[in-house]
C-alpha cells in the first residue's frame, strides 16, 4: 500500500466494510446521578438496516451507502458510488473477503472501471481494517444507550454521523503517508 502511495500519489486509498444497525440499543457504561438507576428501553424487534462504508485514509472522510441487504448487487452499487465520489482518480479499495464482495455484479463494475482496484485483507483480520474504528466511533456516538424508537430515525442519525464526521486514519499516518504524498505531488 505504501508502494502505491509512492508510485501513484494521485490514487485514493480507501478502507471499506459493512455494518448492520438494529433498533435494539447496545448497552454501555454511562454516568448518572448517584442513587438513580439509568433506564434504557430496549426493542424486541430484530429489524435491521445495513451500511456500506469506505474511509478515505488520507482525508478521514467517509463515503456510505444504506441498504436493506448486503449482496453482490449492492456491493456493485457501492463501488459505483465510490467511483462517482472520486471521478477521474484511481482508487484502491482495501476490503475484507465477504462473499458479497465477489460475484458477477462486482466483477462487471471492476471490468468497466480499470481505475478501481481491490486489495483484500487477510482472512479473519478485522483489526487491520481502519473502517472498523469508524463503525465503533459511530455506534458509541449514535446507537449505544439510545432511546430512539424508530429504525429509520436511528439509521438517519447513524448515516449523518458517518458523513459529517472526519475520522482519524492511523493506518497511513503510521507510515507518514501525508508527507509521502506531498513529496510526490
Amino acid at each position: 500500500m505504501i508502494d502505491v502511495a509512492q508510485a501513484a500519489p494521485e490514487t485514493v486509498i480507501l478502507a471499506g466494510d459493512e455494518a448492520s444497525l438494529y433498533l435494539q440499543a447496545t448497552l454501555r457504561r454511562v454516568w448518572h446521578p448517584t442513587g438513580q438507576t439509568p433506564v434504557v428501553s430496549s426493542s424486541p424487534q430484530r429489524t435491521s438496516t445495513h451500511f456500506y462504508g469506505a474511509l478515505n485514509l488520507l482525508t478521514g472522510k467517509e463515503t456510505t451507502l444504506r441498504s436493506p441487504v448486503m449482496n453482490s448487487q449492492t456491493s456493485a452499487l457501492f463501488l459505483q458510488k465510490l467511483l462517482a465520489a472520486y471521478p477521474d482518480r484511481p482508487l484502491l479499495l482495501l476490503w475484507d473477503r465477504a462473499t458479497w464482495h465477489r460475484g458477477q455484479s462486482v466483477q462487471q463494475v471492476l471490468d468497466e472501471n480499470p481505475r478501481l482496484e481491490l486489495l483484500f485483507f487477510p482472512p479473519g483480520s478485522p483489526d487491520l481494517n481502519p473502517q472498523e474504528q469508524v463503525w465503533k466511533a459511530t455506534r458509541e456516538a449514535v446507537s449505544h444507550n439510545h432511546t430512539t424508537s424508530k429504525l429509520d430515525v436511528l439509521a438517519t442519525d447513524f448515516e449523518r454521523h458517518l458523513t459529517d464526521t472526519t475520522f482519524p486514519t492511523s493506518l497511513l499516518s503510521l507510515h507518514d503517508y501525508q508527507r509521502i504524498s506531498m513529496i510526490f505531488k
